[in-house]
């Protein structure tokens, strides 16, 4: 008796596990579908409100996005009780409008 796998039975095999897969895969859309489309009708309903909020600080987060280069050299953001976002530079990084300490008086030039 031989323990080589005849082609058929081999082709055999792999066609059920891929319907094997199939039916699994199928199962779970069908259970994974009223969660869907829950999360299909909230996002529809949070559609206007998110579009407000991007229009409204789309200029003023890309005027930001714009004035920062290195988003490491900051702490993370600070709200205060009164909804002010503070961003403090980490100590030990130098602020961009540093002037070079002063040498021993010469100036090249």
């Amino acid at each position: 008796m031989s323990l080589v796998a005849s082609p058929s039975w081999a082709e055999e095999g792999t066609s059920l596990m891929e319907e094997g897969a199939k039916l699994f895969f199928r199962g779970l859309m069908e259970e994974m579908e009223p969660a869907l489309k829950e999360l299909e009708g909230l996002a529809e309903e949070i559609e206007p409100t998110l579009q407000e909020f991007v229009d409204g600080i789309g200029p003023t987060l890309k005027a930001l996005l714009d004035e920062v280069e290195d988003w490491s050299a900051y702490e993370p953001p600070v709200v205060l009780p009164n909804g002010d976002i503070l961003l403090k530079r980490k100590p030990d990084m130098p602020s961009p409008d540093a002037l070079p300490a002063p040498g021993d008086g010469e100036i090249d030039i």
